[in-house]
């Protein structure tokens, strides 16, 4: 089942923002985000907020885009009351879930509502996730007619026992017809990858990667995978049904995505994230909308269990669509709880998040201690010596592995 919310303070029912949110938002960029909490299937590893037919008592799919319509319309009356000022959006990021399991025009009537309210940049990046069953030609087709720049499908393995060890239902083969589609009618691809299942070979990993690189998507993401409390996978891990996750393992893996990817054209952006190299360095690939959780942009997240950040206050909804629906048909904010971020948050995320991307951090915002713990982070070849001297700590391959070590080095003092 999908884990627990944080522990804040009540959200109004009327959603209303504190007048702080204005000034701390400033010039930063405006991004969407709508959650599609629709599953066919429960994977044993996910405890994303979603949910299957069998776990939507009181809510109906049918009645979801309305919904998410209602609350992007309510978003625009919350921001006006508290003052922030209009900014276009740019990047739109539809993810779940599934959200291609719903009619392509529901997306589409969602996609038209965040344009209405908050008008949409020249070169908005408009992205939906997909399971590669997920969709046809068709489909994407529509999207791509209502505004979609970007699909991101989600692959996670070309080897079918990984595939069943994941519960994965769809085939492998299918992979290369979607992105064939998606490149015809003229979207972007990123494929998504997990590696590191129990079970999974290097082989496993290799033969994955190479049925990736194969289909030349713009975008890859491949993120280990993490053994959540709660889940049935961590249930049979305890139990002893399934073998632990190999952490020697899962490091050889990330060491061979890496040397493929490179030798495939591909630069990492971010730990877990590599974008393909354009002819034209004006253009990149990478995403911008998860480049603006990195870089602490703000963003309003619409749907049940979704996050949003303005202005240096972080919001979430209520959870179960049932929840959500019923906050909606009564007029109130969907809002479950929030807190204004204190200036030692502010600064553990930015060290966390601005680390893990390649252009870095920026030594200037550390505090005394954090830069005190360079010179033996480049001692440990954690970070680039050349780049660490011009002030910027970005990591080597070495430190990648190492990520959550060299933020913790670089926060050893700080207030958490």
């Amino acid at each position: 089942m999908p884990g627990a919310l944080p522990i804040a303070d009540p959200a109004p029912l009327d959603g209303a923002l504190p007048a702080s949110v204005a000034a701390g938002s400033g010039d930063r960029d405006w991004s969407v985000y709508i959650h599609v909490p629709f599953c066919r299937v429960r994977c044993g590893y996910c405890d994303f907020n979603t949910y299957t037919g069998e776990e939507l008592r009181g809510a109906k799919r049918a009645d979801y885009a309305d919904e998410a319509i209602a609350e992007i319309r309510q978003a625009a009356t919350v921001l006006e009351n508290a003052g922030v000022a209009p900014r276009k959006a740019s990047t739109v990021f539809f993810g779940g879930g599934t959200p291609t399991l719903l009619p392509v025009t529901d997306l589409t009537r969602m996609l038209a509502a965040a344009r209405d309210t908050w008008g949409f940049a020249d070169d908005v990046e408009v992205t939906t996730e997909a399971n590669p069953d997920s969709v046809d030609r068709e489909y994407l087709l529509a999207l791509k007619e209502a505004g979609f720049t970007r699909v991101s499908f989600g692959m996670q393995s070309a080897v079918p026992h990984v595939l069943a060890t994941l519960e994965r239902t769809h085939d492998p083969e299918k992979v290369p017809h979607v992105v064939k589609w998606a490149r015809e009618v003229e979207l972007d691809v990123s494929v998504d990858l997990i590696y590191g299942t129990p079970g999974e070979s290097l082989a496993d990993w290799e033969r994955s990667l190479d049925h990736a690189i194969a289909q030349n998507p713009d975008h890859i993401s491949a993120y280990a995978l993490i053994i959540e409390t709660g889940t049935k996978l961590a249930a049979q891990i305890k139990r002893g049904d399934v073998a632990p996750v190999d952490d020697d393992l899962q490091a050889d893996m990330y060491e061979l995505a890496d040397k493929k990817l490179a030798a495939a054209g591909y630069d990492w952006y971010e730990v877990s994230n590599w974008a393909k190299r354009d002819d034209n360095p004006a253009v990149s690939h990478a995403s911008r909308h998860n480049l603006g959780y990195w870089l602490g942009n703000d963003w309003w997240g619409v749907g049940p269990g979704a996050h949003s950040h303005v202005g240096g206050v972080r919001w979430w909804n209520v959870k179960h669509p049932a929840a959500y629906a019923d906050r909606i048909a009564a007029g109130h904010s969907p809002g479950a709880g929030r807190e204004t971020l204190a200036d030692s948050s502010k600064y553990l995320e930015h060290v966390l998040l601005r680390a893990r991307v390649r252009d870095g951090l920026k030594t200037a915002t550390l505090d005394a201690e954090g830069r005190t713990a360079v010179a033996g982070l480049i001692a440990d070849e954690l970070v680039e010596a050349p780049a660490a001297f011009r002030g910027t700590i970005n990591l080597t391959l070495k430190g990648r592995l190492l990520a959550d070590a060299v933020v913790r080095r670089l926060l050893a003092d700080a207030p958490i």
